[in-house]
């Protein structure tokens, strides 16, 4: 099994991988905001390009980090968001919502 991890990429970057669910969400929850927090770029970018398979868990981090973005004026992008975690955006209204920054 892939290794879940979000972690620092290149100035701004959060790169997502692994699987999304209900077992590695609040792990990653955690890492997630820590990163954002310490981060001292203008702004950041969600890679998930790395990302194996998603449930709705995947969405709602994706959520939880950009409010923690925006709880410290960080405008907030996605890159290469998942079929999986596309679709379900799109069912639960949301997918206006990752597109814009």
């Amino acid at each position: 099994m892939t290794e879940s991890v979000v972690r620092q990429g290149e100035a701004g970057e959060l790169l997502l991988s692994g699987v999304l669910d209900y077992r590695s969400g609040p792990a990653l929850r955690k890492q997630g905001q820590a990163l954002i927090n310490a981060s001292t770029a203008s702004a950041l970018v969600l890679d998930c390009s790395a990302v194996a398979k998603s449930s709705s868990v995947g969405l709602s981090l994706l959520l939880c980090f950009m409010r923690d973005a925006a709880a410290v004026n960080k405008p907030v992008s996605i890159r290469a968001l998942p079929d999986d975690m596309r679709e379900i955006a799109q069912v639960s209204g949301l997918i206006e919502l990752l597109a814009h920054p």
